[in-house]
């Protein structure tokens, strides 16, 4: 009798322990669900909800009246973008179509969902446009409350590139700026997450806004002492391309009390790799990995 009472404790143990586990674990969505549904839209930020995630990442830039917008890029992608005629762009032109130099009703009548995606090829497909930040927030709220789903964090990348500031984006402060405007209007800071590869972007950010929590995304192979050394203080995520990680660099993170959750992570071989070596969560192009876990 004894033995069957301990092996039921020690089984319901095991079993709250392992839920625990994946309840901590925060999956990511790359861009809502990049490779279900097209990338930083409202559609795919709901299916993302849907399919479990416990973060919605998303990518901003600022078009030329100020509005914070969701974009991989601070232009139209010749992959994903079709212009307001239907015509395609080319890669040779892509940058002239510059949302730095657009205001916002011009930026949404681009379509960004109908064109296959090259890299993505099992996406589904329909006409959308790019959303502004706000309304992408509004949306993800109403259906969390409409569904009885679980309140997610927003982890938010800044998207600047080499050169940029002033052509393609905001320099560092004004564009943190105008996203904190945003983020303070919905009362979200306490759930927001500010990632970028542009460090200046995060110290801005840590010394005007010092409660928000940070991520440092990082693509070379350099050692992880350094950046921290280069960014200044210890970001709340260190958030490495996932070919970079291993056991070491894990434990390095958390004995400086830094979170790692690597990109991108797409498949259910990958997921239990990166859970073994004792990752915070992942980022993933295909939320939906995390159900298929146990199978």
């Amino acid at each position: 009798m004894h033995k069957k009472l301990l092996l039921s404790v020690t089984l319901a143990l095991f079993f709250f322990n392992v839920s625990a586990q994946k309840k901590k674990f925060d999956i990511q969505g790359k861009a809502g669900a990049r490779g279900i549904m097209p990338e930083n839209t409202i559609e795919g930020m709901l299916k993302a909800l849907d399919l479990g995630v416990t973060t919605l990442e998303m990518d901003a830039v600022i078009s030329k009246d100020k509005q914070v917008v969701l974009s991989q890029e601070p232009y139209f992608n010749n992959e994903i973008s079709l212009q307001p005629n239907g015509k395609a762009i080319t890669l040779k032109d892509q940058k002239n179509f510059n949302i730095y130099k657009m205001d916002y009703e011009q930026v949404k009548k681009f379509d960004v969902g109908s064109k296959v995606h090259s890299r993505f090829p099992g996406q589904m497909k329909f006409k959308a446009y790019k959303p502004l930040l706000s309304e992408t927030i509004d949306a993800a709220e109403a259906y969390v409350k409409e569904h009885k789903l679980a309140k997610p964090m927003y982890s938010i990348e800044t998207k600047t590139i080499k050169n940029g500031d002033n052509e393609f984006h905001p320099e560092p402060a004004e564009f943190v700026d105008l996203i904190m405007e945003v983020i303070n209007a919905k009362k979200l800071s306490k759930r927001v997450i500010i990632e970028s590869f542009d460090m200046r972007t995060l110290q801005y950010l840590h010394e005007k806004y010092p409660k928000v929590q940070t991520s440092l995304l990082i693509d070379e192979k350099e050692p992880f002492e350094d950046y921290i050394e280069k960014l200044g203080f210890k970001p709340t995520i260190y958030s490495p391309y996932s070919v970079l990680v291993g056991k070491g660099l894990v434990d390095r993170c958390h004995d400086m009390g830094i979170k790692i959750i690597p990109w991108t992570v797409n498949t259910v071989k990958e997921l239990k790799y990166f859970m073994d070596l004792g990752v915070d969560g992942v980022l993933t192009d295909y939320p939906n990995i995390m159900s298929q876990l146990d199978n």
